[in-house]
């Protein structure tokens, strides 16, 4: 699905300046600005009449709760000082919703309340692809990256759905803010739909009770603002096509709208320490100790990152000099051994903001390199055709057709026929991809064999390297060996022991 932004509002005149002030309270910020400009572009579209000012819904839903599922995240953003800069990893996720420029202005309100976290933020939705889609794209997109928190929205069924949830609880240690769907129609006077009335009644079951039940059960913070959303409508006199561009998708003040609803999720501060915090942080010194050379952790989790700390620290001038690396072992072996890379989501199909394939997997161990796969053949359709995959160091790999299984000659590359979207692309917007056509991938470690002090910036967080990602979630041992026998600069051990593990 395409975005539109800018299209006729029937909203007009010094109402929308109001109205963007109270939905953002901050002044003259760049955030307003943006927001501001998309108001005035849409005011100068014909047809806009005069509105009175709509006034924002209280929150309507366990206001005194709003945060609980956020704590760490808020207790990292809070306690960020200019000494002590926290890092935080946002993932934005789902569909076409959550790629309008909402998201953009809870990133500026992040990063203008909270100047000295250090923020990485990013948004991997993709517009199309509904929550039975999604679930195989996130291989790539979501446990990898290993956000901080992830705020997720998306359509589509409800086993789907909840698959992606409890895949991130079981794999990460993302904290989770879900977000209802607004309000596309009511069923007023005059616009009787048995199709929109059932949607309407099953997207009301949807955020009123199954949210709240998953939101229970994973432990996660819900946005619910259907209610007030229609709440919204309702006493300001307004239609929902009065904030949408198109039968879905936002308009300005639709943008803005939503992005006050979740905002006020995130102004509150920590309610309470966190009683099970699964990520612990180990400081080397006092908690762990060097011994002749070698240091050793017994941790529980799926992953264990190392963080940096000033030479100057670790001991003399003459220990500092001599140090180079140090080995590392999980479970008496390198990291190495245990196949932990990422593949990252493959490159777009031709002509249109979507990937050529959902999920690109491997039946055999993998190693670091780019993957290039060539249509060779395709009929007017898209939907036969034959294709040739290379890697960088594997060399050609073998040629398949996408009616069928495809598992590459070393097995560094399997694809399912379920998972190309050549074809259901060139159905929907009618491109057609070419032969000859190329589309990509690669393959990235999530480890490190030997640990090398990477150098330490002054006003920055301290630099950290990640060992061992996508263990088995359960009890490790980790061992730095420094084979001059002089401790490592190393100021801690960091380890993530995702919250929930797979039933059996």
């Amino acid at each position: 699905m395409r975005q539109k932004f800018f299209v006729r509002l029937a909203l007009g005149g010094l109402c929308l300046a109001l109205l963007l002030a109270a939905l953002l309270n901050l002044g003259s910020s760049p955030r307003m600005t943006r927001l501001s400009e998309l108001f005035r572009q849409e005011q100068s579209q014909p047809g806009v009449t005069d509105r009175a000012q709509p006034g924002i819904p209280p929150t309507v839903v366990d206001a005194d709760r709003y945060g609980s599922g956020l704590r760490r995240t808020m207790n990292l953003l809070t306690s960020s000082t200019p000494e002590q800069q926290n890092t935080v990893k946002i993932l934005f996720y789902g569909q076409s919703i959550t790629r309008q420029v909402w998201w953009l202005e809870l990133e500026d309100y992040l990063r203008q309340r909270f100047p000295n976290a250090n923020l990485v933020v990013e948004n991997r939705a993709i517009g199309g692809f509904d929550a039975p889609k999604l679930i195989r794209t996130a291989e790539h997109d979501l446990y990898s990256f290993y956000p901080d928190l992830m705020i997720f929205h998306v359509h589509g069924d409800e086993e789907s759905y909840e698959s992606i949830i409890a895949n991130a609880r079981q794999r990460t240690t993302t904290e989770i803010l879900l977000v209802s769907d607004h309000i596309t129609w009511m069923p007023e006077a005059g616009e009787s739909s048995a199709d929109r009335t059932r949607a309407y009644e099953w997207h009301n079951r949807r955020a009123m009770e199954w949210l709240p039940q998953l939101a229970q059960q994973y432990d996660c913070e819900l946005v619910e603002i259907r209610q007030p959303w229609e709440q919204y409508l309702r006493s300001n006199g307004m239609t929902p096509s009065d904030l949408l561009a198109d039968e879905d998708h936002l308009n300005g003040p639709g943008n803005a709208l939503m992005a006050n609803f979740i905002t006020t999720h995130l102004e509150q501060m920590p309610i309470q320490p966190i009683a099970a915090d699964p990520v612990q942080t180990y400081v080397v010194g006092s908690e762990v100790q060097w011994q002749q050379g070698r240091l050793e952790l017994e941790f529980e989790g799926n992953r264990v990152d190392l963080i940096a700390a000033d030479p100057g620290s670790i001991g003399s001038a003459a220990s500092q000099s001599n140090f180079s690396f140090a080995r590392v072992l999980i479970d008496g072996r390198p990291p190495s051994e245990a196949n932990l890379y990422k593949i990252t989501r493959p490159s777009d199909v031709f002509g249109v903001d979507q990937p050529a394939v959902m999920q690109v997997s491997a039946s055999a161990a993998l190693i670091p390199e780019r993957w290039t796969a060539v249509i060779t053949e395709i009929n007017d359709t898209c939907d036969r055709f034959r294709f040739r995959v290379y890697g960088s160091e594997t060399g050609f790999d073998g040629e398949g057709q996408n009616d069928r299984q495809f598992v590459s000659q070393s097995g560094r590359v399997v694809i399912e026929p379920q998972d190309w979207w050549i074809d259901d692309a060139c159905q929907l917007f009618q491109i057609a991809t070419p032969e000859g056509f190329q589309f990509h991938w690669r393959v990235e470690p999530l480890f490190s064999d030997v640990y090398v002090p990477p150098a330490i910036e002054t006003a920055s967080p301290p630099p950290t390297t990640t060992i061992a990602q996508g263990l088995p979630n359960q009890t490790h041992t980790l061992e730095i060996i420094s084979p001059e026998g002089n401790p490592a600069p190393i100021a801690a051990i960091r380890v993530y022991r995702p919250p929930f593990r797979p039933e059996g």
